[in-house]
């Protein structure tokens, strides 16, 4: 295997979107390189299998976690019924597999490039409606966003069965990422991957205030404390920074919608680097 140069991230390739599948086929080769892919892919898996077959002939290794997007119930055909909720996750983590993709259910791999060595801990935890003023109850978190506007197509689109709820769906996923995070080596620094901010400081979109409660959870605000993480990533508000907390780096990574990134630039200017710094 190659020396690794560079730990790269990218998230919210939206491949709907003709023109981020054109960005797709025109990408380099990084074959080098890590990736890291931090969600919302794109709605069907003709879109998914399109992204692990090109990443992973671009980069040495590709790493995933779902995003919203993957996860909505859309069917692939007019006719066909769609699968949801955990179905739908054990198809996609079956999927990059297929193409060797490492995803949130496999082993942590280790980054040994410069910069290292960091755990590469890929998380998929959804949210719980948590990120909300205090004022507002949970029963209430809707209706409070929808005043201006702000509900997430999630509550048509994504099922969390056999979940009762998608806050439900979220604590199960918390719990089980905890246990596998605690049996990190004390010392060893991480790279935690997931969508979703896990701080809300962390989350900037003015266009769109009230769209918090889709973003994450307060169970991960102080989790790059707990884990010892040198860099967090994540995707979802389409809004690309860095941020420092408590001398953490956090990644926003999104590419985004096709209005919201410079197209003359390619998608290889929007590949972030995260080790080295």
């Amino acid at each position: 295997m190659s020396e690794h140069k560079t730990l790269k991230a990218i998230s919210d390739l939206h491949l709907a979107s003709e023109a981020n599948r054109d960005a797709l086929h025109a990408l380099p080769s990084f074959r080098n390189d890590w990736l890291i892919v931090a969600g919302d892919v794109g709605e069907k898996f003709e879109h998914i299998r399109l992204a692990f077959e090109t990443l992973t002939q671009k980069f040495e290794k590709v790493f995933w976690v779902p995003g919203n997007h993957d996860l909505w119930a859309i069917p692939e055909t007019r006719d066909a019924r769609p699968l949801a909720g955990e179905a739908r996750y054990s198809a996609l983590i079956d999927c990059a597999r297929a193409y060797g993709v490492s995803t949130p259910e496999d082993p942590f791999e280790i980054w040994n490039g410069a910069g290292g060595p960091c755990v590469i801990a890929p998380l998929f935890l959804l949210y719980d409606y948590s990120f909300r003023p205090d004022a507002i109850a949970r029963d209430e978190v809707v209706s409070w966003a929808s005043e201006q506007g702000s509900v997430c197509a999630d509550e048509f689109f994504l099922d969390p069965a056999p979940w009762q709820s998608r806050e439900d769906w979220c604590a199960a996923r918390c719990a089980e990422t905890e246990r596998r995070l605690q049996d990190i080596p004390v010392g060893m620094q991480t790279i935690l991957v997931n969508h979703y901010p896990l701080r809300s400081d962390l989350i900037h979109i003015p266009r769109v205030p009230r769209f918090t409660p889709w973003c994450g959870t307060r169970r991960t605000e102080n989790w790059h404390q707990r884990y010892n993480a040198k860099v967090v990533i994540s995707g979802h508000l389409h809004t690309r920074r860095t941020d420092w907390r408590d001398a953490t780096r956090f990644e926003e990574v999104s590419l985004g919608y096709p209005r919201q990134w410079d197209q003359t630039k390619g998608m290889s200017h929007y590949l972030r680097d995260i080790l080295p710094a």
